[in-house]
């Protein structure tokens, strides 16, 4: 027997999900599935944040049902890229997707080739999206933007100091607003630049006096 969990989702507090919970149990009766969950959002379709979709992909990924059982597509996804989404992860994750009201079974062997060719689509706007995102880079490198965080600009001294009062590495990260690690490699940096160069003796020199002196 397959594990189900069924996502209801309406879009304003005043409406009911019982009309899709009613079709959606009959359905898992029919189909000999055990009901092990039930997820519900009262939210716009538009939104990003939904609880339940949330924690219901969170168990889909810890193995908790076999079957995602949803009333109708655009209950479960706020756009037809999120819905690609969600419907690509839980095939990478082998969990089935059924649709009530579209007739979608990803369970069958025209499920299986729906999904195919959902991957394919998800897959190719994954790529589009990277192409995208290093072009924006390469422009903004050409027009001399800076990319990535800006350089941490350190105070040597005055943590040189500090650590010199007595200070322990956390009251000094705090007080500079830095990490611990920053701290340390500040310190190691002036300790290096302090340290006094060490002149060797020039050998023929010595040789020379010696010689002058037998």
């Amino acid at each position: 027997m397959k594990r189900a969990a069924l996502y209801l989702r309406v879009s304003t507090l005043d409406q009911h999900p019982e009309t899709q919970l009613l079709d959606l149990r009959q359905m898992a009766a029919q189909r000999g599935y055990e009901i092990v969950q039930e997820y519900t959002d009262r939210i716009s379709g538009t939104k990003a944040k939904r609880p339940g979709l949330d924690q219901m992909m969170t168990d889909a990924r810890r193995g908790r049902f076999d079957v995602v059982m949803v009333w109708a597509c655009d209950r479960i996804a706020r756009s037809t890229r999120h819905f690609l989404e969600v419907l690509d992860e839980l095939n990478r994750i082998e969990v089935e997707f059924v649709s009530y009201r579209e007739s979608i079974d990803t369970g069958g062997p025209l499920g299986r080739a729906i999904v195919i060719i959902i991957g394919a689509i998800a897959e190719l706007e994954r790529g589009l999206i990277v192409e995208r995102v290093r072009a924006g880079m390469r422009r903004a490198r050409l027009e001399g933007i800076h990319i990535g965080r800006s350089p941490l600009t350190l105070d040597h001294e005055a943590i040189c100091r500090d650590r010199c009062q007595g200070k322990s590495l956390r009251e000094i990260a705090k007080e500079h607003r830095i990490s611990t690690a920053s701290v340390q490699r500040s310190l190691q940096k002036h300790l290096q630049v302090s340290k006094p160069v060490q002149s060797q003796p020039y050998i023929g020199v010595t040789k020379a006096s010696e010689n002058a002196a037998s």
